[in-house]
């Protein structure tokens, strides 16, 4: 018979998500202010770049976008670029579903909206420990994505008082922070094979493959060899 908890979704837990969160939004909060200078720096009006914080809510596939537009002024190559580079939403979206499978609809949606790398990262591993509150997956989700926004508009105002983020290194800020997520959900030496054939898959298609297919081939090659692994 089994003992596994029920899923509910409760404001006790939105509010512990919320509050795990606060650690990780200092760093989300840079990342927003580097991508809003660089939007302004990119000639991108305060609203445009607010509602592509908004609305995309990837900094990998926002800066991205960036670059093709300071490259062109087609609109099919930029969609492109953030629809490939969002695409692994879709596998956070599938592993996330045992959460959401006992939230209404409504509950479901609006945690899938402001699902992003981060709280993602800390929502499965509260799921592996036996945490069953869904309203967790919400609440971290807010608590990252209202410093990400703010941050986006707070670099705007800043972007032609701020030098060029990359004498900073704050240009590294998407790896510092996909490590980080790495490490969250780390679970030991089972890791290790999945961990290895998505970085020689991303190492390989970056090289063979033009735009931002490596993070797909990757995440796609990292999921399926750690589904054999663990027996999913």
């Amino acid at each position: 018979m089994s003992t596994t908890p029920p899923v509910t979704f409760t404001r006790a837990g939105i509010r512990r998500g919320f509050v795990m969160a606060q650690p990780l939004a200092p760093g989300v909060a840079l990342y927003g202010l580097v991508f809003g200078v660089l939007a302004g720096e990119r000639g991108l009006s305060w609203l445009y770049a607010v509602l592509m914080s908004t609305f995309v809510y990837s900094g990998s596939a926002q800066l991205a976008a960036l670059q093709n537009l300071s490259q062109s002024a087609l609109v099919l190559p930029i969609v492109a670029t953030i629809l490939v580079m969002n695409a692994r939403y879709v596998l956070y979206s599938a592993a996330i579903q045992p959460w959401l499978g006992g939230a209404t609809r409504t509950q479901g949606l609006a945690s899938l909206f402001f699902l992003g790398d981060g709280n993602w990262a800390m929502a499965m591993r509260e799921y592996h420990d036996g945490y069953r509150d869904a309203g967790f997956v919400l609440g971290s989700g807010v608590a990252m994505f209202v410093p990400w926004v703010g941050g986006t508009l707070a670099g705007h105002l800043l972007a032609h008082s701020v030098p060029n983020p990359a004498r900073f290194g704050l240009d590294f800020m998407l790896v510092a922070f996909a490590a980080a997520i790495g490490i969250a959900v780390w679970r030991g030496k089972a890791d290790l094979w999945p961990a290895g054939v998505a970085a020689l898959v991303a190492f390989a298609l970056h090289k063979l493959v033009p735009g931002g297919w490596y993070i797909v081939g990757a995440g796609l090659a990292g999921a399926v060899v750690g589904a054999l692994r663990h027996g999913r």
